[in-house]
C-alpha cells in the first residue's frame, strides 16, 4: 500500500464526487526560482478554486505521500536549500520515500499518487517526452532518452491538462510515441498541438475540440471505457504571454546546441535547457511558463467541474 496522507478537504471532496485537480510540485522545487515558484504554486491553487474545484498539490515528506499542501508546506518546499529536495518520478519514487525529507513529484509520480487518491484530473505545465536524438539520426548515437511521463500516460487513467510537450523535446516523435501507446492527445480551441512557450508547435493535433465542455465529453467517454491510459488535453499558452513561434524555436535550438557543446545530458538536461532559454529570451520564456502553468490549472479546474456535472 502507498503511504499516503490526504488532506481532509480533498478526501471529503473526492468522497462526495466534487471536482478536484492534482498539481505537481517539481515546478516549485526545480522549475522556477524563489519567489516566482511560490507565486505560481499559490496562483495555480487559486485558479483551480476560482474554477470551482479543489486543488491538490502533491509532494513527499519524511516517507509520506502528501496530497494537499498547506501554506506552510508550500513555503517550506519553495524555500528549501538548493539540492535538498529530491525529484521523484516512477523509477525514483521508492528511493524518495526511503530517503526521508522533502521530494517533489514529477508528472509520473504525481499521476500515481493522484490516482491512488481517487483524483481524475491533473494539471501541469508541459509533459515530458522523447528528447531530440533519442533514437539517433545522422551521425548521432541514440541516447534512448525518453521521459517516464510517456509510460505513465500509457498506464494510468487520468485527464492530464498541459500546454503540450515541452518545446525542448522532439514533439513529433513524442506524439508518435503516445499514439503507439494508445494515449489520445486533444488540443483545445485550435487545430495544432500547443508549442509550450508558443501557441503552436507547427504540428496538427490528432484531435481537437472547441472548448472545455467539448473536452469534458471526450474525457468522460475515454475514462468511461476503462482503457487504462490517460488522455492529454493540450491548452495553448495565453496569447498575451506567448512567444512568437520563430523566437521560441530559435531559443530552443540555441540552447540545445549549447548543451551539446557543454556535454550536458541525462536528468540535468531539462533544467539546464530551461534556464538557458530563459536567458536567451531575456525572461520572456519564464513569463510564458508561469502564465501557461496557471492557465492550465484554471482550465483543469473548469474541466473537473464539468466532469462532476
Amino acid at each position: 500500500m502507498l503511504p499516503i496522507d490526504i488532506s481532509p478537504e480533498i478526501a471529503d471532496a473526492v468522497a462526495e464526487g466534487r471536482p478536484v485537480v492534482a498539481l505537481e510540485s517539481t515546478l516549485i522545487s526545480h522549475g522556477l526560482p524563489f519567489p516566482a515558484n511560490l507565486e505560481v504554486a499559490a496562483g495555480s491553487e487559486a485558479a483551480v478554486r476560482a474554477a470551482g474545484a479543489v486543488p491538490a498539490t502533491v509532494a513527499i515528506r519524511d516517507g509520506r505521500l502528501l496530497v494537499g499542501l498547506d501554506e506552510a508546506a508550500l513555503v517550506a518546499l519553495a524555500t528549501a536549500p538548493d539540492g535538498s529536495v529530491r525529484k521523484a518520478a516512477r523509477p525514483s519514487l521508492a528511493s524518495a520515500l526511503a530517503a526521508g525529507g522533502w521530494a517533489a513529484t514529477t508528472v509520473s509520480a504525481t499521476m500515481i499518487v493522484a490516482r491512488a487518491a481517487g483524483i481524475d484530473v491533473f494539471a501541469t505545465g508541459g509533459i515530458g517526452g522523447v528528447h531530440r536524438g533519442a533514437f539517433g539520426g545522422g551521425q548521432r548515437r541514440p541516447t534512448l532518452d525518453v521521459s517516464s511521463d510517456l509510460e505513465e500516460l500509457a498506464r494510468t487513467p487520468m485527464a492530464v491538462v498541459c500546454a503540450g510537450p515541452k518545446s525542448i523535446l522532439d514533439v513529433a516523435a513524442t506524439l508518435e510515441y503516445l499514439e503507439t501507446r494508445g494515449v489520445p492527445v486533444v488540443a483545445v480551441g485550435q487545430a495544432d498541438v500547443p508549442g509550450f512557450y508558443a501557441r503552436s508547435s507547427g504540428l496538427r493535433a490528432p484531435e481537437a475540440v472547441e472548448d472545455v465542455e467539448a473536452a469534458a465529453r471526450v474525457v468522460s467517454a475515454h475514462l468511461g471505457m476503462g482503457l487504462g491510459c490517460a488522455i492529454v488535453v493540450a491548452v495553448p499558452v495565453p496569447a498575451e504571454a506567448a512567444l512568437p513561434e520563430d523566437e521560441a524555436r530559435d531559443a530552443v535550438g540555441q540552447a540545445i546546441a549549447a548543451a551539446e557543446s557543454a556535454g550536458v545530458h541525462g536528468p540535468a538536461l531539462t533544467p539546464w535547457l530551461l534556464a538557458r532559454i530563459a536567458e536567451l529570451t531575456e525572461g520572456a520564456a519564464v513569463r510564458a511558463n508561469t502564465a501557461l502553468i496557471i492557465n492550465d490549472a484554471r482550465f483543469a479546474g473548469e474541466l473537473a467541474a464539468a466532469l462532476s456535472r
